[in-house]
């Protein structure tokens, strides 16, 4: 065939498109009738066109090979070891170890794990310069990410591990050893900040850590330098594809501002903020989706919630069927085929760069009014995802937004009372804090818990 196909079909542009639309809608008003405004301020068309994409161009986005991971939480080193093992005999292709203390012995932890081929997760919910240092010390530095956030760990908790000055002061000592610094960004999406929020709080999290270290790096250590973003991964599809690509964009502008390295490793986690106890088999549909946004956004590492992780203590079971899923979708359906699936749509394009409009937009303002440490410690932060967390409540409370199982088309007969392992709602306890601490909340809590009680 020498001619291409449909050459005989005139070019229709985006003006004649809504004209149509317009026509066909009979009197009805185009914009009230087919425009909808997210959360984030965004208003979606109907359609897309070639001729309304002026100045959009995503070349920054790579095509990202992805990894499966396993996250193992070590409470038994041979236990966890064994998991681990397993996981990778199974189709994982990363572990993440989680590790609460400084008396794990990662020689141990290792053990039968191939290091050549596997890439290891560390995250520490201590800070321990000499702990770093062994692991460092065992030659796995070109397969092992050491995962360091101080901010995230006093946003999260609200203290620093130590104090501002120790926690800095150890902070830089790590780095030096790995040359890495991770951006916890899933708490900004499970307590309910919009995606612009997470944006620009991602990347104002990341300028402090830039401010920091400027000066104590050598131009060749910034070039070395990596920094690993975990991002909680919602369920607007295209909104989220769109997040993590503006993501990149955004961070490979700030990141050769201060000459460091410009490429990013992106974690990615379905949300929690979604996750139902009842009709829990809904979960699946959810992280499904989630994880199919995680892989055509760019996503480098993905690990899947397993369907029960909110209410039942680590399974076998669970982390199979949640690998499965991940498995499916890049042996069954090619999912790691395709180069850069997404770009190319007018939609996705169109959102990706209205994201990272917004988002830097406000990463500008934070930075004018003194920084993302100074709002986090007058509480700024906190205040405006927790106005974001409270509309978001509003509109699930109100059925705009669906939860299926939960808020429509409950199962009346579900009872969830007897099987609850792990208290799957917000934990309270007094205690004194540097700062409020910014708290994840599942949008399905208060209907669960007086379901709960009637059961």
């Amino acid at each position: 065939m020498t001619k291409p196909l449909f050459s005989e079909f005139p070019e229709v542009s985006s003006k004649e498109w809504k004209q149509k639309i317009q026509s066909d809608l009979k009197g009805a008003d185009y914009n009230e009738t087919l425009i909808w405004q997210s959360n984030e301020g965004i208003h979606v068309k109907p359609f897309y066109h070639q001729d309304t994409l002026e100045n959009i161009s995503n070349k920054v986005i790579p095509n990202t090979p992805w990894n499966i991971c396993q996250t193992i939480f070590v409470q038994q080193i041979d236990v966890a070891n064994g998991i681990a093992v397993d996981a990778l005999k199974n189709g994982a292709e990363s572990i993440k170890f989680i590790i609460p203390d400084d008396t794990i012995s990662v020689e141990k932890l290792l053990k039968s794990i191939d290091l050549q081929k596997t890439i290891i997760f560390f995250e520490l919910q201590f800070l321990s310069e000499p702990f770093v240092e062994k692991i460092t010390h065992l030659g796995i530095n070109s397969k092992a990410i050491i995962q360091t956030d101080i901010i995230g760990n006093l946003a999260r908790n609200g203290n620093w591990f130590s104090n501002l000055e120790a926690d800095h002061i150890a902070f830089t000592n790590i780095v030096k050893l790995t040359n890495t610094v991770t951006i916890d960004a899933t708490l900004y999406q499970n307590a309910g900040a919009n995606m612009v929020q997470q944006l620009a709080y991602s990347l104002s999290h990341a300028n402090e850590y830039f401010n920091h270290l400027n000066e104590l790096l050598s131009a060749s250590e910034k070039q070395s330098f990596r920094a690993v973003f975990q991002l909680a991964i919602g369920s607007n599809y295209f909104f989220e594809i769109a997040k993590i690509r503006a993501l990149r964009i955004l961070y490979k502008a700030l990141a050769a501002d201060y000459g460091f390295n410009a490429d990013c490793h992106i974690f990615a986690i379905p949300t929690k903020r979604n996750k139902t106890i009842y009709d829990y088999n809904t979960n699946m549909l959810r992280t499904t989706t989630e994880c199919m946004s995680a892989i055509l956004g760019g996503a480098n590492t993905i690990y899947n919630m397993p369907y029960d992780a909110i209410y039942h203590k680590n399974n076998e079971f669970g982390d199979r069927i949640a690998r499965n899923q991940l498995l499916i979708l890049k042996h069954e359906s090619y999912f790691d085929q395709v180069k850069n699936p997404s770009e190319g749509s007018y939609y996705v394009e169109t959102l990706t760069n209205q994201l990272a409009e917004k988002g830097l937009e406000l990463f500008k303002d934070i930075e004018a009014h003194g920084g993302f440490l100074k709002q986090l410690k007058e509480g700024i932060i906190q205040r405006k995802i927790k106005e974001s967390a409270t509309k978001e409540q509003e509109q699930f409370d109100a059925g705009k937004i669906t939860l299926l199982g939960t808020n429509k088309h409950p199962n009346k007969m579900d009872k969830m009372a007897d099987e609850l392992e792990l208290y799957p709602f917000v934990k309270t306890q007094s205690r004194k804090t540097l700062i409020e601490p910014i708290i994840e909340r599942r949008l399905a809590e208060k209907t669960e818990q007086d379901r709960l009680k009637t059961e």
